[in-house]
């Protein structure tokens, strides 16, 4: 970071046809030889959560030996991240098990659980009941200083009404977060309502009103040209190349975006896809929601951001690498070898689109490093062998250096029956909102930082 002697505020923003285009950190915004400087120049820290549902093929994910990291089949795509990783196994979210008489629904459970650590109630009506999700303990405090305590995102539809699981509500399944015991948090699917979020649309939220917005063929950044063009004049080189680096990432999000607009009138073979104006290609759906959250954080407009690449019970289908079998019943592999070779392959994909996040977010400026070294990011499932929808040695992993707290390149194995809530304990300790207790937390699990 360059220290100069002018000084532009840290929340600047330019604002033009209602919009509201936030910026990054830039070296001007920091003052030369103040308190301030030193105040702004500290890492911030950051929490994230990327959920894949039904489990793992446990033997093709879970690395051959403990210690230094030798990547599984499944974890190659992301060989050029290994030293900043730390894989987990062995962790139990006992609170997904169910109880003597219970309903057999366990995908209800198993989402209600995993960010709580709480047994979820079995209902399936509005009287839900399960706990407060992680990241809005971690959202609760990050939250004061950023616009937005906290994003909620997934890829599909997550509508909270009527049952989805056998004697459990839809609210258990199509989302992870919880403001409190009865107040699920629903997971934004639509790539254009994320960008609105976080840059703003017109003064209206009619939805006639919207679409005229769009079928203006103004940008975001179209509208505040001229602000833009007289901040940079007055910009030194480093502070220009990062703002034009920015301002094209925005540019590039919102022509993706109106492609896909474009394309949505049109007829399209049947997929198990959310509607609305959303890439048909999944891929291309989960980089867009990728790079908005990158910008979310480069923004500094939220620190914290769950995200589900598939709910429990999804049965999205991935023929575009030749599995046309909805992912839901695939999961109930009986140990079928084919079965667990394109479960395998989804797995493997998925892991692709981790690795393009953390490319991302690497290539990302940070005060003096990146949002991945000042990041923890929890990537993983809710159960372990998804044949018998068991939530225990659940596949897990880290990512990110949390702020030079986490020393990565490891594959740590716990004992069973730990509980997956010490993980969190642990993870909120490293983000700076340290909790006695989760759900059915014990402690704080060692060895996380390695140092």
């Amino acid at each position: 970071m360059i220290i100069t002697k002018r000084s532009i505020p840290r929340r600047t923003v330019l604002r033009g046809f209602g919009t509201m285009l936030a910026l990054p950190l830039l070296d001007s915004m920091i003052p030369a030889l103040s308190a301030v400087a030193k105040t702004a120049a500290k890492a911030k820290s950051r929490l994230g959560i990327v959920y894949v549902p039904h489990g793992a093929v446990m033997d093709k994910w879970t690395p051959v030996t403990d210690g230094a990291l030798e990547l599984s089949p499944i974890l190659q795509p992301l060989a050029a991240f290994k030293d900043r990783l730390v894989v987990i196994t062995g962790l139990d979210n006992r609170p997904a098990l169910a109880l003597q008489g219970e309903p057999a629904g366990g995908h209800g459970r198993i989402g209600a659980a995993f960010l709580t650590g709480v047994h979820a109630k079995p209902t399936e009506g509005a009287d839900f009941r399960a706990g407060i999700s992680i990241d809005q303990i971690a959202a609760a405090r990050l939250g004061n200083e950023t616009e937005l305590a906290s994003l909620e995102l997934g890829l599909e539809s997550t509508d909270l009404a009527g049952a989805c699981d056998v004697g459990f509500s839809c609210a258990y399944v199509n989302t992870l977060s919880w403001r409190s015991p009865t107040t699920p948090l629903p997971m934004e699917n639509n790539p254009r309502t994320v960008f609105e979020r976080l840059f703003g649309d017109s003064a209206s939220t009619d939805s006639s009103a919207r679409r005229a917005r769009i079928q203006s063929d103004r940008s975001l950044l179209d509208s505040v040209t001229e602000k833009i063009a007289d901040l940079q004049r007055g910009l030194g080189s480093p502070d220009r190349v990062k703002l034009t680096e920015y301002l094209d990432a925005v540019r590039d999000i919102e022509r993706r975006i109106q492609k896909a607009e474009g394309q949505s009138a049109r007829e399209l073979p049947a997929l198990n896809a959310p509607s609305g104006s959303i890439p048909s290609s999944f891929e291309e759906y989960a980089k867009v929601m990728l790079d908005l959250q990158v910008l979310a954080y480069q923004t500094d407009l939220t620190r914290v951001i769950t995200f589900m690449i598939g709910k429990e019970l999804s049965n999205r289908t991935y023929p575009e690498i030749g599995v046309p079998d909805p992912h839901h019943p695939l999961s109930h592999h009986q140990n079928d070898p084919q079965k667990l070779e394109k479960l395998s392959r989804v797995q493997t994909l998925h892991m692709g689109l981790l690795a393009y996040y953390l490319e991302k977010l690497a290539a990302t400026p940070d005060g003096d490093g990146t949002i991945l070294d000042n990041l923890v990011l929890l990537y993983g499932s809710g159960m372990g062998d998804s044949n018998m929808h068991d939530p225990r040695n659940l596949p897990l992993l880290i990512a990110g250096g949390g702020a030079g707290q986490i020393r990565g390149g490891r594959h740590l194995r716990y004992p069973k029956e730990t509980p997956l809530t010490n993980l969190y304990t642990a993870m909120l300790e490293k983000v700076g909102v340290p909790v006695e207790r989760i759900g059915d937390s014990t402690g704080a699990l060692d060895m996380l930082s390695g140092v």
